[in-house]
């Protein structure tokens, strides 16, 4: 039990359209351990996204209990999760979420801003953080003035910002080429080499392939959990 990280233990989540309940999640349960790279696939409607929600602690299940790092999720208020969400989280997107009218080195600094770092410190960390992704130089670059792939690489400088427990990749190289995307899977990796939890939801086999083991979602539950020789 020292090594583990998440334990998610019968998950269920429905939602009401109109006059029908939708079950996205039909009993869920799994473990994770520090360090681990572990993939999430499935077909849309599969779940998967719902599944990246709750461990994200952006939304709550219907029923079940989600643990990290020994902490019980599912019983923290709104504003206890997000607290515990930026110190514990660090998220990649497949749109990146970068604000467009800020520098790269202030998008990588806004998670700091919630834990009250000082201005001098905040920007420290953000250099180094952007220099751990090879954008050193780009420091007062806007988003719009920077590659797809280069985006991709400050919302990875930014979710390493807090020393999260556990990195969250949404479709990371939805919105890149195939070299792009290569690269930008060859640093999660690096990542990972170096001890970081690393939990990728993606529709892709090669991409889920980098990961040390996958966890196959269909209709809401698991179909197969597929550990990677």
């Amino acid at each position: 039990m020292a090594n583990l990280l998440i334990q998610v233990k019968q998950l269920k989540k429905s939602y009401r359209l109109g006059k029908v309940i939708v079950e996205a999640l039909r009993g869920v349960s799994f473990e994770i351990n520090q360090g681990d790279f572990v993939s999430i696939m499935g077909p849309s409607g599969s779940g998967k996204s719902t599944l990246m929600h709750i461990l994200g602690c952006l939304d709550y299940p219907t029923e079940g209990k989600y643990f990290l790092s020994s902490q019980e999720v599912t019983q923290l208020n709104d504003s206890q999760l997000a607290l515990f969400r930026n110190q514990k989280i660090g998220f990649v997107f497949q749109q990146f979420n970068l604000l467009p009218r800020l520098t790269i080195l202030r998008n990588v600094e806004l998670p700091l801003t919630y834990n009250k770092v000082s201005p001098p410190n905040k920007r420290e960390l953000a250099i180094q953080a952007l220099e751990q992704v090879g954008l050193g130089d780009r420091l007062q670059h806007k988003p719009n003035e920077i590659s797809g792939g280069e985006r991709q690489r400050v919302a990875i400088a930014r979710a390493l910002i807090n020393h999260p427990s556990l990195i969250l990749a949404d479709e990371p190289t939805g919105n890149l080429d195939s070299k792009t995307g290569q690269d930008i899977m060859q640093m999660i990796d690096k990542l990972h080499k170096e001890g970081n939890a690393i939990v990728l939801v993606t529709h892709e086999v090669e991409i889920a392939r980098y990961a040390k083991r996958v966890i196959h979602l269909k209709d809401g539950l698991i179909e197969r959990d597929e550990v990677i020789a």
